[in-house]
C-alpha cells in the first residue's frame, strides 16, 4: 500500500473555489482504479492550506492516475489557485495504531 500525501497552499481567497472542485472529483478519485482511500486536511493553523492523503495499492495504480485525463483536468482547476510550490510525497505505511 502506498500513501501519497499532497501539501497545497492557495490564497485564502480562493479556497472555496478549491473546496469546490474538490467536491465535485472527489469521487471520480476515490473510484479510480487502485485508490482505496482518499482525505481532504485543512491545517488548524493556516486555513489556506490543504493536505490530500490518498492510498493506492500499488505505485503503478499512482502513476496511471497522474497519467489519465482525470488527473490532468482536476490539477489544471487546482494548481491555478495555488500561492506556493506544491509539496508531495509517496510513503509506505510502517505501522498503524488503532
Amino acid at each position: 500500500m502506498l500513501v501519497r500525501i499532497v501539501k497545497m497552499s492557495f490564497e485564502l481567497s480562493k479556497t472555496d473555489l478549491f473546496l469546490e472542485n474538490f467536491h465535485k472529483n472527489k469521487h471520480h478519485i476515490k473510484n479510480f482504479e487502485g485508490c482505496k482511500l482518499l482525505e481532504l486536511n485543512r491545517d488548524i493553523n493556516n486555513p489556506s492550506i490543504f493536505f490530500t492523503y490518498s492510498y493506492w495499492e500499488t505505485e503503478e495504480h499512482l502513476n496511471t492516475y497522474k497519467n489519465s485525463d482525470l488527473f490532468n483536468e482536476v490539477w489544471k482547476n487546482t494548481k491555478i489557485y495555488f500561492n506556493a510550490k506544491p509539496e508531495a510525497w509517496s510513503v509506505t505505511k510502517v505501522e498503524s495504531l488503532n
